[in-house]
């Protein structure tokens, strides 16, 4: 999951151009890398920070929406166990316990109305962007956001692997 050489080519394409166009829009690499250095700073993460804001020195990310503790250990249960089985692409509904089944769902619900908008604190450096926790979902399949692991879940040189990566 957050070992960028071991994602799918067309993975490592969406994330390349969402964060390349994502650093066009805040004023370049250096504000975008600030902002995720920031958000590492927030323990224990930085969905459940109660403002639903967090800035660097020229960038900052809103969200309209708190996250809860218990909603967010479900969320690191399924990207832990992702993590564990290491595929490029997977539906996070895919358990076989009808109870975390259940917590999973419920999860979805309380996350997927949140969206994340990312601004730089000058207008000149440009328009910022946004994004959600979730890429799709459907009655019996939802699949993770890749960005949205990629800058809350993953590391600096996770995202600097994806700037650089040649399609």
């Amino acid at each position: 999951m957050c070992n960028f050489n071991k994602q799918s080519n067309d993975i490592k394409a969406l994330i390349h151009l969402f964060m390349k166009k994502a650093a066009e829009n805040v004023g370049g690499v250096n504000f975008l890398l600030a902002l995720i250095e920031a958000m590492k700073t927030k323990k224990p993460n930085p969905l459940i920070y109660k403002e639903c804001k967090i800035s660097s020195n020229n960038t900052t990310i809103r969200w309209n929406k708190v996250v809860f503790k218990d909603k967010l250990m479900v969320l690191e249960e399924v990207l832990l166990s992702h993590r564990n089985s290491q595929e490029p692409d997977f539906n996070i509904l895919a358990e076989k316990s009808d109870k975390k089944r259940k917590a999973i769902i419920n999860m979805v619900r309380t996350l997927a109305p949140i969206e994340f908008i990312v601004t730089p604190q000058n207008q000149n450096d440009g328009g910022g962007f946004n994004f959600k926790v979730f890429e799709s979902i459907e009655d019996d399949s939802v699949k993770m956001n890749p960005v949205f692991i990629a800058i809350f879940f993953c590391s600096t040189e996770f995202t600097k692997k994806a700037l650089k990566y040649e399609i």
